[in-house]
């Protein structure tokens, strides 16, 4: 059996192993969305209490991600991650990564995906700091907080606390829609990330994501559905240094995700999902 963590320190791309086992207790639980919450708040839970006791460096961040990222396969879901040998072009200098958000499945991989390459960090709305066990993960993480009140506000945190980290090292995961949505909408997607690179002199990363194996909840938000054959998706661009207003690098980035949801829709057979008006 091949397992995602053994790969992410050398490959460039990994897809899930058609063989990999199904877990028992998701089967018997009648592959409802019980399992996954139940082992996905676990572990939670446990990040969590790491961060509050002062513990949770890269190494364990990245082993708890890759809990998560073992139990989507142990139900069901299918992970394809492309590209990342691109995060290995930054020759170990920060950058911004701008991608777009679905769900919250994104920031439960995220670290399993990229922290064996890269040292990185978010930007969060302020709120989220008071929730219990993720406002510590966050904390441990050097997160940075947004009102998302006032833009001119928020942006002025962004550059300054964003340059800050990138000076120390750090990458900086920004998503620009702001809300995670899967739908995305080009309008909503914001220059903040080609901005922050820009004035902090360091490349943007693109990610394009495909993350509604997880759905997000009509009724509680966080505990949506588990979409089974909604397959996983990471794709990293090229890194990219702005070297002008940055205008034809954004509509680059946003024709690279467009590209990639349209192709890994179409491979399920189904289109993206469009913006209710």
């Amino acid at each position: 059996m091949k397992y995602l963590k053994n790969y992410l320190y050398t490959a460039n791309d990994y897809d899930t192993p058609e063989n990999t086992p199904h877990a028992l207790m998701d089967t018997l639980l009648f592959r409802s969305r019980w399992y996954f919450y139940w082992k996905n708040f676990g572990v939670f839970i446990r990040t969590g209490k790491c961060g509050q006791a002062g513990k949770l460096d890269g190494f364990m961040q990245t082993e708890f991600s890759n809990e998560n990222a073992r139990l989507v396969e142990a139900v069901g879901g299918k992970l394809h991650l492309r590209n990342l040998d691109n995060i290995n072009k930054l020759n170990g200098q920060p950058a911004v990564i701008v991608a777009n958000h679905m769900s919250l499945l994104e920031t439960a991989l995220l670290h399993a995906v990229m922290r064996p390459r890269l040292d990185f960090t978010f930007v969060i709305k302020r709120s989220l700091f008071d929730v219990k066990y993720f406002g510590d993960i966050m904390r441990s993480l050097e997160a940075i907080a947004v009102d998302r009140v006032n833009p001119r506000d928020d942006f002025k945190a962004v550059l300054t606390e964003g340059k800050e980290r990138l000076a120390r090292g750090k990458s900086i995961v920004l998503f620009p829609q702001a809300t995670r949505s899967e739908v995305f909408i080009p309008e909503n997607f914001n220059t903040i990330g080609i901005k922050l690179a820009k004035s902090a002199g360091v490349p943007v990363l693109p990610l394009a994501l495909k993350t509604d194996f997880l759905g997000n909840g009509k009724l509680i938000r966080d505990m949506g559905p588990v979409r089974r054959k909604h397959e996983v998706y990471f794709e990293f661009g090229e890194p990219v240094m702005v070297t002008d207003s940055g205008k034809e690098l954004h509509e680059n980035i946003i024709k690279f995700i467009q590209e990639r949801l349209d192709n890994w829709y179409a491979a399920e057979g189904r289109t993206p999902p469009q913006a209710t008006r």
